[in-house]
């Protein structure tokens, strides 16, 4: 699946109709965002495994597919993978064993290593499924409703809308390349002549834009926009019953995995320790 078709998948799954798809933007923007500074604070494996299961859950209700959650969060799990695997190198703690040049790995940095894979599990989830619930168009409406400033919430509308369009271009081109036998990973070229086309690749690819960007003010000016254009979002939508539900059922399950944080989960050893 390529860059281009991934995106379309993802405006696909968050445009489904489910008991979460259908809440309130802030509401789902506010709550998975406390989710996620939640995880981040925890001490103990278990509150964060327990957190996880609640994701997935969510996931479950949402009718997204597994699948595709599973691809993207571990399509962004290795940009975090380089930060953990030093850990046990570079946590104080009871070595475990030994290597040259005076490395040693620790318990407690092998320890602190799975807490941080855990809190970054827990955040890809979340994050993955706020996309998949919420149209991009959607998550930016609800940025402005919570007082984002309007100039902000007009560039950050514009970026989604230019994604699509991006990609579009980049389609082009690489359809246009393949149709002419050209591979970029293609050893039988000299690697100077590669570098040369993907430079050229690249240009192109800034030109288009910024030939697409200008035809676009040009429309938007033809349309009356200016400087004190307001962005356009739904007023009518209230805040009701699901969306009363789905905070209550939030907060409770937080406030329930912190008093057995507290009195209980520290007896089960390893997983309900407190690292830090």
């Amino acid at each position: 699946m390529g860059i281009t078709d991934t995106i379309y998948v993802i405006e696909k799954e968050s445009m489904k109709e489910s008991i979460l798809h259908s809440l309130d933007g802030r509401i789902k923007l506010i709550l998975l965002t406390f989710i996620i500074i939640y995880a981040v604070f925890s001490t103990q494996i278990i509150v964060l495994i327990a957190l996880e299961a609640y994701l997935i859950l969510l996931i479950y209700l949402s009718n997204i597919s597994f699948k595709t959650a599973l691809l993207r969060v571990l399509i962004l799990l290795p940009f975090s993978i380089f930060i953990i695997a030093f850990q046990p190198f570079v946590h104080p703690g009871d070595i475990i064993y030994q290597l040259p040049f005076g490395i040693n790995i620790t318990y407690q940095g092998l320890i602190f290593g799975a807490l941080l894979f855990s809190r970054i599990i827990v955040t890809l989830t979340s994050v993955i499924l706020l996309s998949s619930i919420s149209p991009m168009q959607e998550v930016v409406q609800s940025f402005r409703k919570l007082g984002m400033p309007r100039d902000f919430s007009m560039i950050l509308s514009l970026m989604i809308r230019f994604i699509y369009l991006f990609y579009d271009e980049l389609k082009k081109i690489t359809n246009a390349q393949t149709a002419r036998n050209f591979n970029i990973f293609n050893k039988k070229t000299a690697y100077s002549w590669r570098l040369k086309q993907l430079g050229f690749t690249i240009m192109m690819m800034f030109l288009r834009s910024y030939e697409r960007g200008e035809n676009i003010y040009l429309s938007m000016l033809s349309r009356g926009y200016s400087d004190k254009s307001k962005l356009y979002y739904n007023l009518n939508k209230k805040i009701g019953t699901p969306e009363y539900i789905f905070i209550g059922m939030t907060l409770l399950i937080v406030i329930i995995l912190q008093f057995l944080a507290i009195f209980f989960f520290p007896q089960l050893g390893l997983l309900g320790a407190h690292i830090t």
